[in-house]
């Protein structure tokens, strides 16, 4: 059952770890954190953000915390026409600027690296979400980061 969290006086990283902890991947964790910031419902925002966990559908490419933090900026800064060469430029440099920010506190942005994992994809199969799985990945901390960077900037940018 999708379950939406109160956000009364929450701060989006503490929803996003708060999602993270109910079994939402990476990327969902963050991205429906900001769901106050942008019109989607709660069901479309999760649908469209689970096949970015593990680093891209466990890949272990780029971070879902950091692919989730790029969704929500695509929602609120996002450029809509192809041919505008101006906005199209300032977003991504946007996106690398939230990046940068990343992994300056992590020294990466790949799933992989964050985890340190070995070359390659991973088993498509998740792992189940028990107490020794939270205490031996930081993907807790990694969501609320990703969010706390977000948030920053939007501050930043009103």
């Amino acid at each position: 059952m999708n379950q939406e969290i109160d956000k009364t006086k929450k701060v989006h990283s503490e929803l996003a770890g708060a999602y993270f902890k109910q079994g939402y991947n990476c990327s969902q964790s963050v991205f429906l954190a900001f769901n106050d910031k942008y019109d989607m419902d709660f069901n479309t925002a999760l649908k469209i953000s689970s096949s970015f966990g593990g680093g891209m559908g466990r890949l272990r490419e780029v971070c879902g915390a950091v692919t989730g933090m790029f969704m929500v900026a695509g929602m609120i800064y996002g450029y809509v026409d192809p041919k505008d060469h101006v906005s199209k430029t300032e977003h991504y440099k946007r996106i690398q600027y939230l990046a940068k920010e990343f992994e300056e506190q992590n020294h990466s942005i790949i799933c992989r690296e964050l985890l340190g994992l070995g070359a390659g994809k991973d088993s498509p199969v998740p792992e189940l979400r028990t107490a020794e799985y939270y205490k031996k990945r930081p993907c807790v901390e990694l969501v609320g980061m990703a969010a706390d960077i977000m948030e920053k900037y939007i501050e930043e940018n009103k």
